[in-house]
């Protein structure tokens, strides 16, 4: 099996568009109104200037009536403009919002379902900004900045239409002097655009993994004295962004070259349309719409160089968020559920597994578990018994031989279903900001208060949960022990009732109390299911009777 796939820090901007299209089409209805009324907002500034041309050709012939009617005109092309305008905005950001949620939506289920070896071997910090930072960035691309790029986009295009239709020649002189300069610029700024922005992300997400990894370790950190060298490193990562940041500066600077090709081509307009006029009789209206239909298109150009620079952040952020998607995406297996008996045989046959290419972890590892069964995996550390213990319930794919539930591979269970048929409860059971009833609710199905009334009952932990300061209502957090933590993960597997019950060093690390109240604890889940347990304490394997050891990746024939 190969290894775990990492996160380039090159995302692939090829294809954006492509690979959006999907997350689009649901809201194409949502979409076509947007664009529509967007689309009808532009255009009405774009008529602007022809109403100004026809008010000068009514003071030239003194028409004080028809001045009226191009001022009552203009009016109402502005108050269009403003109410079709803010209709499109609405329209757009709904659509908008509906592809970020569905987006976000994905994002969590795919890091949720995500193979355990993909996740591991990311920087948390980066996974935390790709599912975050990125998708709030792209929102407030969509809210800010897109109905603005479809506006100056349709502006652009509706004003080359209208210039042709007054003067063909003097819209062939602003083709000629301003479309190649700004071709030159903009062709210059892309080049130096997607190197720059993907290496300023890909900096942004390395500066948020130390900080992030710094919070975890602080206790270590600040207990061996490495502050300096923590914080050097950060000032590494820190000083790494400044100068990603820099560089994407001056690359937006290079936009700053079509200010030139503007004020050129509003030279050339002003001199060679009044010769057409003196020379030619053309009318004065006509290199009036020029001028005002001019002035709104360099603006509008402008306003594009600017945007363009936030597509380009934009883009690369949905591209890194795309790549998550594709490489978190849970490989699909044949999702047998129905034929799976609620009670097997859990049987490891010649397993190999190994995180690295070529460093075997565990080899030619063969053990059975009976239903009902309790049995122990002991061992030294690093023989392989917390690896083992992941791999059977099937959060770890093997590299050779299977594991199978009921005679049924591992792989071929629909997922939800094996976590119901197989449960861990590792070593660190880990709780959400909230309270007690809040983290034992984080199972399948939440149960009702009665539900887990009885659980704690069953489980002899009622007295236990009395007696914390808000009894379930306790804050989760620091305050509780690592056993307590424990105790949690246990009330949580009577409550999700598995045919197989793996617990990760149950007992390692806590009081002899608390040890006790775990061991009774498991006594009492062990009815009707198996029970495989990865000891630490010699009271726990004295507990079980049968035990399969570990040394060195392989199991030892003959010993208890």
């Amino acid at each position: 099996m190969p290894e775990a796939p990492l996160l380039s820090e090159k995302p692939r901007l090829r294809g954006v568009l492509r690979r959006t299209v999907p997350f689009l089409r649901p809201h194409r209805g949502v979409l076509a109104m947007a664009i529509g009324l967007g689309t009808a907002a532009t255009l009405a500034l774009t008529l602007v200037p022809s109403v100004v041309g026809w008010a000068v050709d009514r003071v030239a012939g003194r028409d004080g009536e028809g001045l009226g009617f191009a001022a009552a005109a203009f009016a109402g092309l502005v108050l269009a403009r403003l109410i079709l305008l803010r209709s499109g905005e609405i329209w757009l950001a709904k659509a908008g919002e509906r592809v970020v949620k569905s987006l976000r939506d994905l994002v969590v289920s795919r890091l949720a379902t995500a193979p355990l070896r993909f996740l591991e071997a990311q920087r948390s910090g980066d996974l935390l900004r790709r599912s975050t930072t990125e998708i709030a960035d792209l929102a407030s691309f969509v809210r800010g900045d897109l109905p603005d790029l479809l506006s100056v986009t349709g502006y652009l295009l509706f004003t080359t239409i209208l210039l042709l239709v007054y003067s063909w020649q003097l819209t062939l002189v602003v083709v000629l002097v301003f479309l190649p300069l700004s071709v030159l610029v903009m062709r210059w700024f892309q080049r130096g655009a997607g190197p720059a922005f993907a290496a300023e992300a890909a900096a942004q997400a390395a500066v948020a993994a130390t900080y992030r990894e710094g919070l975890q370790a602080r206790e270590a950190i600040v207990s061996r004295g490495a502050e300096d060298q923590w914080r050097e490193r950060f000032d590494r990562d820190a000083a790494e962004v400044r100068k990603t940041a820099l560089r994407t500066e001056f690359v937006v600077l290079r936009t700053g070259g079509v200010t030139l090709a503007q004020s050129v081509a509003d030279a050339t307009i002003l001199v060679f349309g009044g010769g057409l006029v003196l020379a030619w009789g053309l009318p004065l209206s006509t290199v009036a719409v020029f001028v005002v239909a001019m002035r709104q298109l360099f603006d509008s150009t402008n306003q594009l160089t600017t945007l363009i620079g936030q597509l380009q952040t934009s883009r690369t952020g949905l591209a890194r968020l795309l790549d998550l998607l594709d490489l978190a995406e849970r490989p699909a297996g044949s999702g047998r559920g129905a034929d799976v008996p609620e009670r097997g045989v859990l049987e490891a046959s010649t397993v190999d597994f190994q995180y690295t290419a070529g460093v075997p972890v565990l080899t030619g590892v063969s053990c059975t578990f009976p239903p009902g069964s309790r049995t122990g995996l002991v061992g030294p550390t690093g023989s392989g018994k917390t690896t083992l213990a992941k791999i059977l319930t099937g959060l770890y794919p093997v590299d050779g031989g299977c594991v199978r539930y009921a005679g049924v591979p591992l792989e071929e269970i629909e997922p939800d279903l094996l976590r119901r048929r197989i449960m861990l409860v590792p070593q660190r059971v880990h709780l959400v900001a909230g309270t007690l009833r809040d983290n034992i609710r984080l199972v399948p199905d939440p149960p009702p208060d009665e539900r887990i009334a009885r659980a704690l009952e069953e489980l002899g932990l009622r007295e236990w949960a009395a007696n914390l300061p808000a009894g379930l209502d306790t804050p989760a957090g620091d305050s509780l022990s690592a056993g307590e933590r424990q105790l949690v993960g246990l009330i949580r597997a009577a409550l999700v009732d598995p045919a197989v019950l793996v617990l990760d060093e149950a007992t390692a690390d806590v009081d002899p109390a608390t040890g006790d109240r775990i061991e009774r604890a498991l006594d009492r889940l062990h009815a009707g299911r198996s029970l495989i347990v990865v000891a630490h304490r010699q009271s726990t394997i004295d507990r079980l009777p049968a035990a399969v050891r570990l040394e060195s990746g392989r199991v030892l024939a003959g010993e208890r």
